[in-house]
């Protein structure tokens, strides 16, 4: 499984580099603070909802600590997509929030 840090995310968005983002935390997790731009698709939906995912694109995956978000990519991965996890998740995020 790939990953990236969220220190190498955060570098990324501040060079303005197209990235999608998916973050699978609970929707009242994510109402507390979510990296801009993100889409949240909780992982209890991302295999009813990887209709919406391109194949063609690259995904980085967010949760609260990496776990979810580790279980996301290893399942989207094995349904053929490009995706990467971000270690530490949320908690590591030093990045802005909205």
């Amino acid at each position: 499984m790939k990953e990236i840090s969220a220190k190498e995310l955060q570098n990324l968005l501040e060079e303005n580099k197209e990235v999608n983002m998916i973050d699978v935390r609970e929707v009242d997790e994510v109402a507390e603070g979510k990296i801009p731009g993100v889409v949240n698709i909780p992982l209890g939906l991302v295999e009813a909802r990887m209709h919406e995912l391109d194949q063609a694109k690259e995904y980085i995956m967010v949760c609260r600590s990496g776990g979810r978000s580790g279980r996301a990519t290893e399942f989207l991965e094995s349904h053929g997509f490009n995706c990467i996890n971000m270690t530490g998740g949320m908690l590591a995020w030093e990045g802005e929030t909205e």
